[in-house]
């Protein structure tokens, strides 16, 4: 679920995210259709960064071990994150 500053819920597939927090979700389904009835249409969507107020992403869906993999690639090619002198 992306929850947005103006109380907005949706729900989809995460298709991708960049390092500002921009989001593009497919199969969008707005929580509170009722509320919102405009944002019914939407399949797709892009989400700018600055209106996420939060991502709730369920674990079962989460690849840790990807996650894990990416990490010590990026602390192996940064050299741990510390800057050395």
């Amino acid at each position: 679920a992306v929850e947005l500053k103006n109380d907005v819920v949706l729900t989809g597939t995460l298709h991708s995210v960049d390092q500002y927090l921009n989001v593009k979700l497919l199969n969008v389904r707005v929580v509170n259709d009722a509320k919102y009835p405009q944002l019914c249409a939407l399949q797709n969507c892009f989400v700018r960064g600055s209106v996420v107020r939060y991502i709730q992403i369920p674990p079962e869906h989460v690849d840790t071990e990807l996650l894990q993999d990416a990490a010590r690639k990026e602390n192996a090619t940064t050299g741990g994150g510390a800057n050395k002198k």
